[in-house]
């Protein structure tokens, strides 16, 4: 996916850096950062570091997704590297360019190769940065299929097409074709989430729900059902307050984690404990066993 990166940073050192006190200082946590991109070349100078630093936060499994094919290799080869990461194969719909006739087969042949593949994906709609909707469906639909077919997750980005969104996904339910998932980095309204979770989808908390001009994802946070929800980071993206603006890493999903706590009126054990029992759900029992 062509993006522009976090801005260099003097990278966090010590356990858990970064993170408050209070997440530092509580091991008994265990995390799961349900969506994650540290195949980054920002991440190549200090991975190792950064590894720690989930582990001290109580990070215990991560999901890396996959925004195009030329990625998985470099993906299946952090899996091997860290345990207890898994990973998703698909293409993102601001990468439509790397979708060719013979990708549906490289990506349903990833899948089936490697059971650390929990999900297919990150696929979806993005008419913030496009606006050829078209061309995104015809690389959304075979994904789809594919993960139906797979009886797979599906990763969903979803930008400003909400309601394009809604319209595919309500077709194929109405089918009986229509893959579970997650609307990952939630940004909507309560409204389309009440329309997503009607189709039977997870929603995903990032860095966002921490920011101050958010109003729609924090109201999402505390009308959610508490069997329905996820955290994240989508590092290296989006890093939560106070960290906006720098390098995320799988570590900071503490502090989403916490943020969701805080706008639920639960513990932040609480909001650990339910968020990773929901991933485990979606995911599978590959995804859950440590």
């Amino acid at each position: 996916m062509t993006q522009v990166l976090p801005q260099a940073m003097a990278h966090p050192t010590g356990p858990a850096a970064g993170i408050s006190p209070n997440l530092a200082a509580d091991t008994s946590l265990q995390l799961v950062d349900s969506h994650c991109h540290i195949v980054f070349r920002n991440f190549e100078a200090d991975l190792d570091a950064v590894a720690q630093r989930w582990r001290d936060a109580g990070v215990v499994r991560l999901l890396h997704a996959c925004v195009e094919p030329s990625e998985i290799a470099a993906i299946r080869a952090l899996a091997d590297r860290f345990p207890e990461l898994r990973y998703s194969v698909g293409v993102h719909p601001l990468d439509t360019q790397h979708w060719h006739d013979q990708t549906a087969q490289q990506l349903r042949q990833a899948a089936l190769d490697d059971p650390r593949v929990v999900a297919i994906g990150e696929l979806g709609l993005d008419l913030f940065r496009e606006q050829n909707l078209e061309l995104q469906l015809a690389v959304l639909r075979p994904q789809l299929d594919l993960a139906f077919e797979l009886d797979l997750p599906v990763i969903i980005h979803c930008r400003d097409a909400a309601e394009a969104m809604l319209q595919e996904l309500g077709q194929r339910q109405a089918q009986g074709r229509c893959p579970r998932g997650v609307m990952h980095c939630w940004g909507g309204t309560p409204a389309e989430m009440e329309g997503f979770l009607a189709l039977g989808l997870y929603i995903s908390f990032s860095g966002t729900v921490t920011f101050a001009k958010a109003e729609d994802t924090p109201a999402c946070a505390r009308q959610v059902p508490a069997d329905r929800y996820l955290v994240e980071t989508d590092c290296p993206f989006l890093a939560p307050v106070p960290r906006r603006g720098k390098r995320n890493e799988p570590a900071y999903v503490a502090a989403v984690a916490e943020r969701v706590a805080d706008l639920r009126g639960e513990s932040l054990a609480a909001v650990a404990a339910q968020s990773t029992r929901n991933a485990i759900s979606l995911f599978g029992p590959a995804f859950g066993s440590v």
